[in-house]
């Protein structure tokens, strides 16, 4: 029986990269986007061609408030996988934050993922089955200057990971975060080629990762691979911070 998979933030690359990987594993896919209808439509098409899949698009702004009730009551099926990747950078001083800035990062990667989490478990609680898994990031564990913001609020996916797995691990789910370095996606858009290759040479590997990379652990924390890890927040960013 093939399983359904809710990818938040699927028009963006780990995104596409992650239900692609799912497909491939011949996961239903629920493709969540915010703005880039477009771009969710076009991959439902291409996975449901080349994969011979179900696929549903459902949009809600997971930055604001009633987002994730938004998402919620346009699921027409309950989802056995929830990839919780929606997010967004944010570079600068502490001291010069906006405040309606701080509340909508905390929306969209702390609280929308937990109430999301929090609607979406009854169904896995009686199945006694589920896989959650939060796309974080390398700045969730040693932190970042000028983006510290972005660090408190992947630090807080992490921490709200590990928690989660201790509570549902007597209901047969598993709950892990994947937390990437630096990866060739739309973030890295406003570097320069020189910061990317100044970047690079931080980096044990001397690369970046493609989204492909991070999609793969995604799926082995979906999958039976993993089937004794819960709680785990696996660095995949290449040497980078160990």
């Amino acid at each position: 029986m093939s399983r359904w998979a809710l990818i938040t933030g699927a028009s963006g690359g780990i995104g596409q990269a992650a239900a692609k990987r799912l497909a491939q594993e011949g996961c239903h896919m629920i493709l969540h986007y915010h703005k880039n209808e477009q771009a969710a439509i076009k991959l439902a098409a291409e996975l449901e061609e080349t994969y011979h899949i179900q696929t549903h698009v459902v949009q809600a702004d997971l930055a604001k408030i009633g987002g994730a009730d938004k998402l919620v009551r346009r699921l027409s099926v309950s989802p056995d996988i929830l990839v919780l990747n929606s997010g967004k950078s944010h570079v600068g001083l502490v001291t010069d934050t906006e405040k309606d800035v701080l509340a909508s990062m905390v929306q969209l990667h702390v609280t929308s993922p937990y109430e999301l989490t929090q609607q979406l478990l009854p169904a896995m609680i009686q199945k006694k089955a589920g896989h959650i898994v939060a796309v974080s990031s390398i700045w969730g564990e040693t932190g970042a200057s000028c983006e510290v913001l972005y660090s408190m609020v992947k630090g807080a996916q992490n921490a709200f990971i590990k928690g989660l797995a201790k509570e549902l691990a007597p209901s047969g789910i598993r709950a892990n975060a994947v937390s990437p370095g630096a990866v060739h996606t739309d973030m890295m858009k406003s570097f320069t080629q020189e910061d990317i290759d100044m970047l690079e040479e931080e980096i044990p590997l001397g690369r970046l990762a493609s989204p492909e990379e991070i999609a793969d652990v995604i799926w082995f924390l979906a999958s039976k691979q993993s089937s004794y890890m819960t709680g785990q927040i696996l660095s995949v960013n290449g040497g980078w911070y160990c």
